[in-house]
């Protein structure tokens, strides 16, 4: 049975890699004049993180006392589009992750970008929980702690936005194909 970090199964990690990265939709991505490319995937990556980032800190804005007459619970009605930028984010990352995957899976930003949505995610959740499942939101002061997810929750997606586009910098990098 082989370790965790033997040097043949990193061997046999970096093929699979490679294999990923020269299908042919993988090079369609990164070699393809066609603004549908990378570009357009690209593009929709960027208006998926603001939707998800823009929602997310709009409403951890308003429980830090931003805005303090606009009432906070008809927020809850941004999570569907909040969960659809998410969706279009993981796609769209997916695809950009393959297309250069034996660069980014041995970038250690990426594990840190990573790291930091899935902090981003549990954080989300639980400020969902305590400040929505809360019949009274609006009727009673917010608490220390709640008010603390919300200060998290922008710290975890400037760490998730700061970490990506970093990866173009730090550690291994590529670009387009010329």
């Amino acid at each position: 049975m082989l370790a965790f970090g033997d040097f043949g199964s990193a061997l046999y990690m970096m093929d699979f890699l490679r294999l990923i990265e020269q299908s042919s939709f993988s090079q369609w991505v990164t070699g393809s004049s066609s603004v549908f490319a990378f570009p357009s995937i690209l593009l929709l990556h960027t208006i998926g993180m603001g939707v998800v980032v823009g929602i997310s800190a709009g409403i951890d804005l308003r429980i830090l006392g931003l805005a303090p007459a606009l009432p906070l619970a008809p927020m809850e009605k941004f999570f569907p589009l909040l969960w659809v930028g998410f969706g279009v984010n993981a796609v769209t990352g997916t695809i950009l992750l393959a297309a250069d995957a034996t660069t980014k899976l041995t970038n250690a930003d990426f594990y840190v970008k990573m790291g930091f949505i899935a902090l981003a995610l549990i954080n989300q959740r639980l400020l969902r929980t305590r400040v929505f499942g809360e019949p009274l939101v609006d009727k009673k002061p917010l608490t220390s702690d709640v008010k603390l997810l919300a200060v998290t929750s922008m710290i975890f997606w400037l760490g998730a936005i700061t970490a990506g586009r970093l990866m173009a910098y730090l550690g291994p990098v590529s670009g387009l194909a010329k």
